[in-house]
């Protein structure tokens, strides 16, 4: 059906930056939405980023002027361009899809991704 597959996590000075990828596949119909989440150990997962097939992004008030949202049109792909890290930013990054498929057949389902791990260190 379909998958989501993040890349681009890793470890990173505070103050440094990483691009986030998160490609969908599958028999897919359409992508109405595509946002970005994460989760801290011990905490629940939070609302990053999102942005609609309009191109309308919103933030976090936590991320906002330091994260960047964006999708490639030419397939079903979002990014999450990170910069200024600090540690609060260390989490599993998930992102979030959703999908119309040929399966679903009308209905909008919500897809995850396995999960980038995303490490900023002090």
């Amino acid at each position: 059906q379909v998958q989501l597959v993040e890349s681009g996590g890793g470890l990173v000075q505070a103050g440094g930056s990483l691009r986030l990828s998160c490609a969908a596949s599958g028999s897919i119909l359409s992508i109405n939405y595509m946002g970005w989440y994460r989760q801290a150990p011990g905490k629940q997962r939070e609302w990053v980023a999102s942005i609609i097939s309009g191109g309308r992004a919103n933030y976090a008030d936590t991320v906002k002027g330091r994260f960047t949202i964006s999708r490639d049109t030419t397939g079903n792909t979002v990014y999450l361009q990170m910069n200024s890290l600090n540690s609060e930013d260390t989490a599993v990054y998930y992102c979030a899809a959703d999908i119309e498929t040929t399966q679903s057949r009308g209905t909008i389902l919500r897809y995850w991704g396995q999960g980038t791990q995303v490490t900023v260190s002090s």
